[in-house]
């Protein structure tokens, strides 16, 4: 901690200065399904601007949102193949709900069920919008810890425009991108395509006293997206959209193990139609969505041993499908959302190795979703005031609901107070409910939130500050039990979840041509659960830390060259790691980083050719995100991009 408080000091005397800051009157349409000025709203919004993503250089989804402050994706510079978790004020990483363009995306075959943001290209990516809190009112299950809504790139206003980059840099890393959009009369379009490649590093870290070297672990990525846009007639739009996304990696069995053969494929398709139909006031959306995921694992062990396994292959297959309706109707000052959704999930899984055959197959390995759901909006000069529910029913558990409040009060247009009190849930998942371990009987895990806070900004937009408190009860968290006197292990609802903790974003423009970011975070949390028939209650915030700190500091040296350093420090962590030798999951303290970056940019041709560099972890720090596993040292890319 004392070393992530003299980095601060530091950095914030240093002369180099920040990224650019969003405009406070930023139009933003996660918070209430509609557009909305962020002042208007009492949610904590935070938007990542396109130029935010560009001025990224070489980074990834994941590295992009860690620098953010409040989330942290455990493996963020890891080994790309890699899991990236995502943790939103310290939750659990089931806990955030991932939207594209509004819409919520699910892989049904993960044991939570959770979308991989790898399996979308930053290339692709107009803006983010994150949105902090319990959400579940608009956006329904998974959404306790908040929503991450990714929005992609549409048609541009030209007939014709194209952009791209080529980028290259450490472990032989060669990544490229290019796109096509443009408008004629009522028909837009936006298609592209964005690929990585990389040797990489070795994914697991060899034991300290081992003079082992470990394999590269690769990793290749090949992406595609499609949108278009048709003005049918002044008060109907429809939008159909594709994107589909292969990724190959070569793993490593575990902590401080290495495997030469150890493979996987995950491929992901979403696609579907996105309808607005203007009535009279109201705007109505009719939408339906559809993904698939495959993931694919092989391990032979021909080439090297793990040691519990000669072969060990598995197949992952799932399908969602979403189609929701909602009406955005404006009456006086106030604005009614209302709506409804259907999500169904199906997977199939199959597992072989010489141990023997695990399968799940069939239409009753599926579960189904019917919502409906109301806001009402109240905006004036000084007060802003939502309230809404949702009725969810399950066709396994039966019904539950969820309901949100949030009142804000604006002074002399300086300074925001607002509140939330709401609550969120999350269904189990299919694994949870029809696997070997599963139990049919699981109710959904439920959340109350409370949340408080106040926003200063001068009227000049030029200096921001919020500060925000928050605290989290989660109950039926779902917990892993094992019987020993039977010796049955399954899933069931038995831990309470209680977190608390607060955020500081502060922004300044120090000049026209300077700009300066400071985020930091605390979160603290215990578990309530039992064990030997009695409560027990620990700390349980697995490789999260409970500080972080983030600061973005960067200058518009001319009007071509751009400088960026930002910073990210983290706490320490705690980890545990399961002795394969005593089969006994050991407490291990992860220890505290700083890692600096630093990005520069050169535009010609009035800024529509640009040259960059990034460099990473220019210090060389040496640290895990999770035991046993490696980080990127010092690494360095440069590339160009262009748009015309």
């Amino acid at each position: 901690m004392r070393k992530i408080f003299a980095v601060t000091a530091l950095f914030i005397s240093s002369t180099v200065l920040a990224q650019d800051t969003t405009t406070l009157n930023e139009v933003v349409v996660t918070a209430n399904k509609f557009s909305s000025k962020t002042t208007q709203t009492g949610k904590v919004v935070t938007v990542i601007t396109r130029q935010d993503i560009e001025r990224a250089g070489s980074r990834d989804l994941a590295q992009v949102l860690t620098e953010q402050g409040g989330i942290y994706i455990n493996g963020y510079t890891g080994s790309p193949g890699k899991d990236k978790n995502i943790y939103i004020r310290g939750a659990k990483y089931d806990y955030s709900l991932i939207t594209v363009d509004g819409i919520p995306v699910y892989d049904a075959s993960g044991t939570g069920s959770n979308f991989d943001i790898r399996n979308i290209s930053i290339d692709q990516v107009e803006r983010i919008e994150i949105l902090k809190g319990s959400q579940s009112t608009l956006y329904g299950s998974d959404a306790i810890a908040g929503v991450i809504n990714i929005i992609t790139r549409k048609g541009g206003a030209k007939p014709f425009g194209i952009s791209g980059t080529a980028h290259y840099g450490s472990y032989n890393t060669y990544r490229a991108s290019l796109g096509v959009n443009g408008r004629v009369k009522a028909f837009d379009y936006n298609i592209g395509y964005s690929g990585l490649s990389t040797d990489g590093f070795s994914e697991a870290r060899p034991p300290a006293a081992s003079s082992a070297v470990f394999d590269r672990d690769g990793f290749e990525q090949n992406s595609v997206q499609a949108s278009f846009g048709i003005q049918a007639t002044p008060n109907l739009r429809i939008s159909p959209y594709f994107r589909h996304t292969r990724n190959k990696a070569d793993l490593d069995q575990d902590a401080f193990t290495d495997e030469l053969d150890y493979t996987s494929s995950i491929k992901n398709l979403q696609t579907g139609i996105r309808n607005e139909i203007g009535i009279g006031n109201a705007r109505l959306n009719v939408l339906y969505n559809f993904v698939r995921t495959n993931r694919h694992y092989h391990d032979d062990s021909t080439l090297s041993r793990n040691g519990f396994y000669t072969f060990n292959t598995s197949d992952f297959q799932a399908n969602e499908h979403f189609a929701e309706a909602f009406v955005v109707y404006p009456f006086s000052q106030w604005k009614l959302t209302a709506g409804a959704d259907f999500r169904r999930s199906v997977t199939e899984q199959l597992s072989e190795n010489n141990y023997g055959t695990s399968k799940m197959s069939g239409d009753s390995i599926s579960q189904r979703q019917v919502s409906a759901y109301a806001a009402l909006n109240y905006q004036s000069e000084t007060w802003n005031v939502e309230g809404g529910g949702r009725f969810n029913h399950h066709s396994e558990y039966g019904s539950n609901f969820a309901f949100n409040f949030n009142p804000s009060y604006l002074i002399r247009k300086q300074v925001k107070l607002f509140a939330n009190v709401s609550t969120g849930y999350k269904t189990p998942s299919l694994y949870q409910l029809f696997s070997i371990y599963g139990n049919r009987e699981l109710d959904p895990e439920t959340s109350l939130n409370l949340e408080g806070g106040v926003q200063y900004f001068t009227k000049d937009e030029k200096v921001s500050l919020r500060a925000v408190y928050f605290n989290r009860y989660i109950k039926d968290a779902i917990a892993f039990f094992f019987d020993p006197v039977t010796f049955e292990s399954r899933y069931i609802n038995q831990d309470e979840q209680k977190d608390h903790g607060f955020e500081i974003d502060g922004r300044a423009n120090i000049s026209d041509k300077m700009q300066v970011r400071v985020l930091y975070s605390f979160v603290d949390g215990e578990i309530t659960t039992k064990q030997n028939g009695k409560d027990t209650t620990y700390f349980n915030l697995i490789r999260r830390p409970r500080n972080l700190l983030n600061l973005s500091l960067g200058s518009q040296v001319t009007k071509s060259l751009y400088l960026n350093a930002q910073i990210t420090a983290a706490g320490e962590r705690q980890d545990l790691y399961f002795d394969p030798s005593t089969f006994q999951s050991v407490p291990v303290t992860l220890k505290s980083y700083v890692v600096v970056n630093f990005y520069a940019e050169y535009g010609f041709l009035n800024n529509r050719l640009k040259l960059f560099a990034d460099l990473r972890n220019i210090s060389d720090e040496d640290y895990s995100d999770i035991y046993g596993y490696n980080t990127a040292r010092f690494n360095a890319y440069g590339g160009i991009r262009f748009q015309f």
